[in-house]
């Protein structure tokens, strides 16, 4: 279909504004809402795994589509949409309909990649006479877009905004959202993620450089670093840092790509020139991706090549990691493995799989924090910056996003929607200022005892009902501090419990806080030492490290 093609003209509808969410994000839940402005009924973004909401009739289920980028949670349904309803109109930025085949790779074909049409950065396109669309730069990923819907009326014109995925950080690959480029819109409806909730992050480059730092730690104690990374996004930012990385230049080392990740790294060739000028003229004095000559070398994982690693410690870079592990080629050598950290606090973003995998080896591993959204902090700048008048909060677990409709400076400006699947949301336009309840503020009041050697804590049993709960309550152990005269309790993960186990089994011959003679209670006794009276990682290491007795005649690798 070409550019000058259009979706038929919707027969008349009774004027209205309204949201109706087939999938809002939550957890592993995929993205994907149909918004109502007047006659015209749009999808944003079709992440859904089951499309059976979607083909209950015989005919398009929407005037048109529009994809904000290509991660799979946003996009995994937009092929058996087209393939059940191939004249509904497709739309996305130019380079995500390139990147937009890396979610189908076994349909992989010239027709994949041509039932999306492009639009142009920020240059207004005409859906219908009185409704038009434009896209802004999100940040997040190469060609994520902020989706502008303009519709007008004879009484007055009426704007919706819908950030998809964001960052207003510049990444290594892309450069984060512009403010300038969206203040003065003042939509009147906008529909945010709020993936991270009410939390902050350091920023970027400290994210970056606290990685790159471990990873160089790991592999000065002659540890190979694994990293499960996604298809798309994550995985090429990481290795961009390794190819730049001053700890990194000119090091002896090999990088290996496997799975998926490494076609992702081919189609973002393809699109260099739409990359920022910075990543440009690196390309232009060596190779982006795919070097052996400069070190660090940067290799693709052929099936040919995967007995190589481990041998030597070297980075492994996958979207395959139950195949490396089944076929026992992460069974040789130490290796330590790295996860992305995940939106909630104290989780981390393995699937099930990867989860049963890590419980039946030896393996190390740890998260880290490269965080590709915005945090709350830059959220709420946002939304202040664009002053809308319904804020629809989607994609991130209840929790944050129940944290993000609780803030009080939230409240009180705008009218806050959290909404679920199934569930439409009415979004009436006016001058009355009608703010919802505001949820619940999560205060539960109980009692304290001291019964001999034990302290007991009783709280009210409706505490369970609140959506934090799950996560507090995971493995029935809780861990407390102080926080100035406050006692402040969190609870303990099965995934966290199971990488303090492998982290004993892994590190107990590496000169490290675990194996230090004054390292008792998770804190440093040690006078000395910079860390005395802190609490420190086990895998920790300082100046003035004492080995255990037992070992100091043991030699560290």
């Amino acid at each position: 279909m070409s550019m000058s093609q259009r979706p038929p003209k919707a027969e008349h509808r009774p004027t209205r504004l309204a949201c109706l969410p087939y999938g809002v994000g939550h957890d592993h839940e995929g993205v994907c809402l149909e918004v109502q402005l007047g006659p015209y009924r749009l999808l944003l973004d079709c992440g859904l795994r089951d499309l059976t909401p979607l083909l209950n009739q015989n005919q398009p289920p929407v005037d048109a589509v529009f994809c904000s980028h290509a991660h799979s949670d946003h996009a995994r349904g937009l092929k058996a949409l087209h393939e059940t309803f191939p004249t509904l109109p497709i739309y996305a930025s130019h380079v995500t309909k390139q990147l937009l085949p890396l979610n189908w790779p076994e349909k992989n074909s010239p027709k994949t990649a041509n039932f999306c049409q492009g639009l142009f950065w920020e240059k207004p396109f005409e859906l219908f006479d009185d409704l038009t669309v434009q896209l802004f730069r999100a940040g997040h990923l190469p060609g994520a877009a902020c989706i502008l819907l303009t519709y007008r009326t004879v009484e007055r014109v009426y704007k919706l905004l819908y950030t998809g995925d964001f960052s207003l950080s510049n990444l290594q690959l892309v450069e984060g959202l512009s403010i300038e480029a969206l203040r003065g819109l003042s939509p009147d409806i906008l529909i945010i993620e709020g993936t991270y909730g009410t939390m902050r992050h350091p920023h970027r480059r400290q994210q970056e450089k606290q990685l790159m730092q471990r990873i160089h730690e790991c592999l000065t104690h002659g540890y190979s670093v694994v990293l499960p990374v996604p298809t798309l996004g994550l995985g090429q930012e990481i290795l961009k840092l390794l190819r730049s990385h001053h700890q990194f230049t000119g090091r002896d080392l090999d990088i290996w790509v496997d799975g998926e990740v490494a076609n992702a790294c081919d189609r973002y060739l393809d699109l260099l020139p739409e990359f920022p000028l910075s990543v440009q003229n690196f390309a232009k004095h060596q190779p982006l991706f795919w070097d052996e000559r400069i070190c660090p070398r940067l290799r693709r994982l052929t099936p040919q090549q995967r007995g190589k690693i481990g041998q030597t410690p070297c980075i492994v870079l996958t979207d395959d990691l139950t195949t490396l592990y089944d076929e026992g080629y992460l069974l040789s050598g130490l290796w330590v493995m790295l996860f992305p950290a995940s939106p909630h606090e104290g989780e981390t973003l393995e699937s099930p799989e990867i989860v049963r995998l890590m419980e039946r080896v030896s393996i190390h591993s740890e998260s880290y924090v490269l965080a590709e959204h915005s945090d709350g902090r830059n959220t709420t700048q946002l939304i202040h910056n664009l002053r809308p008048q319904h804020i629809i909060f989607v994609h991130g677990s209840p929790i944050n996003l129940t944290d993000l409709t609780s803030l009080e400076e939230l409240q009180n400006r705008y009218q806050l929607h959290l909404p679920s699947t199934g569930k439409l949301v009415e979004l009436p336009i006016g001058d009355t200022f009608i703010q919802p309840a505001a949820p619940s503020p999560g205060v539960y009041e109980g009692e304290l005892n001291d019964v001999e050697r034990n302290i007991t804590i009783t709280l009210p049993h409706n505490i369970i009902n609140d959506p934090h709960w799950r996560y507090f309550a995971d493995t029935g152990l809780v861990e407390a501090r102080w926080q100035g005269d406050e006692l402040v309790l969190r609870g303990i993960s099965q995934r966290e419990l199971v990488s303090q186990s492998n982290t004993e089994k892994v590190i107990n011959d590496l000169d490290c806080c675990l194996t230090c003679r004054h390292y008792r209670g998770q804190r440093c006794w040690n006078s000395q030492s910079p860390l005395y009276g802190f609490k420190v990682t086990p895998e920790g290491y300082c100046p003035v490290f004492e080995p255990l007795p037992q070992q100091e005649d043991e030699q560290s690798p």
